[in-house]
């Protein structure tokens, strides 16, 4: 009865499941610290978990690759009007509009100093353009399709015109007044400077890199070929978004998402992970699982490379956890003494659970010194 009592007791001990228990939490809850040392805010320690199985990362265009601050590079007036007027007019109208190419007219016509008239009978049109009455003249700015929509044409040499500036990378608009195509400017936004790190890191990482934007095909295809970008899918509609995000996982991909904007939230709700710009709209940081909050590129392959680390972490913890009450719950039952004599009394037994977490806990925490493949704490200083 003895030897018994003392063999269950130990079983008791040895079968304890504390470190099976902590094996996970305590490494998702090191590599979110960890993460967030890096700039990176993980919302739940699933989106770090599901982040290691993305293959697919998909982009948005502006204020993600690029700093989202567009500037006026070109404006081309078409016969009978001048370019004062017309970025007067064009100016006037986009005041009213929240687009961050909005901003870049009225900064190019506060450049020239022109006081700028007032708009009404506002309607902003998402992924076409912005039209309003200004001076009594209803004045149209926006994409190819905005003009087709308001039966505005299009002079060859003047899509000849927004071709090449396209194909400089730059985002070509067209300015219609009173149902004529009266100019054609080109908007250009700088890329980044952590971008072309950023995605050959990803590549690095053996995950394919994918934008989907709302400009011009030309223009994404150039930008695409400047940053060396897998996928492009263009001329995508707000509410397109998340459906080319649903195309990608319907070819069997896990895709990441990343996204600023208030038209990236239902991209970033569909993707397995929606990784958020941190200096982007409030709408899209509540829908992101993750959020980048120096609005840093690099924080994307840092991200993936901790995600992957800390699963592989979860994996050791687990097969330590297993490997120690597979080897030790017989020997505490007894498996040893008919031939050795040999018995695990309950005090070694509780010195060896103790070492067991021990290990876990040790081995979560080497997460913490991870070198990550850029340099995330440089990004949050900066920020």
């Amino acid at each position: 009865l003895t030897y018994a009592l003392v063999s269950a007791v130990s079983v008791l001990i040895i079968a304890c499941p504390c470190a099976m228990g902590i094996a996970t939490p305590i490494s998702v809850m090191v590599g979110t610290g960890r993460a967030a040392e890096l700039g990176v805010y993980v919302r739940e320690g699933d989106a770090l978990q599901a982040l290691h199985a993305a293959d697919l990362v998909a982009l948005d265009k502006t204020g993600t690759l690029t700093k989202g601050r567009p500037e006026v590079t070109d404006v081309r007036p078409r016969d009978g009007f001048g370019e004062t007027d017309v970025l007067r007019w064009a100016a006037a109208v986009e005041a009213q509009s929240e687009h961050p190419i909005g901003a870049a007219l009225g900064a190019r016509a506060e450049e020239r100093e022109l006081a700028l008239p007032d708009a009404t009978d506002f309607e902003a049109i998402p992924g076409h353009g912005v039209r309003a009455t200004v001076e009594e003249r209803d004045v149209a700015v926006g994409a190819a399709r905005l003009m087709e929509r308001h039966d505005v044409a299009i002079p060859a040499e003047a899509e000849e015109t927004a071709d090449r500036l396209a194909d400089a990378a730059k985002t070509p608009l067209y300015v219609a007044v009173d149902g004529t195509l009266a100019a054609v400017v080109a908007v250009a936004d700088p890329i980044k400077e952590s971008t072309p790190a950023a995605l050959d890191a990803l590549h690095t990482l053996g995950i394919e890199v994918a934008m989907v934007t709302g400009d011009d095909e030309r223009t994404a295809r150039a930008i695409a070929d400047q940053l060396g970008i897998d996928r492009v899918q263009a001329e995508v509609l707000p509410d397109e978004k998340a459906a080319a995000v649903d195309d990608f996982q319907a070819g069997g991909r896990t895709v990441a998402f990343v996204g600023d904007g208030i038209n990236d939230a239902p991209a970033l709700a569909q993707a397995d992970v929606g990784i958020a710009i941190g200096t982007g709209t409030d709408v899209a940081i509540e829908s992101g699982d993750i959020v980048l909050m120096a609005g840093d590129l690099r924080g994307v392959p840092n991200a993936v490379h901790l995600s992957r680390s800390t699963l592989r972490n979860i994996k050791q913890n687990l097969f330590w956890a297993f490997a120690y009450n597979v080897l030790l719950i017989p020997v505490a039952a007894g498996v040893l003494y008919p031939a050795f004599g040999l018995l695990l009394s309950p005090a070694l037994a509780a010195l060896a659970m103790v070492f067991s977490d021990l290990f876990v806990v040790g081995n979560a925490l080497r997460l913490r010194r991870l070198n990550v493949p850029l340099g995330g704490e440089q990004a949050v200083a900066t920020a």
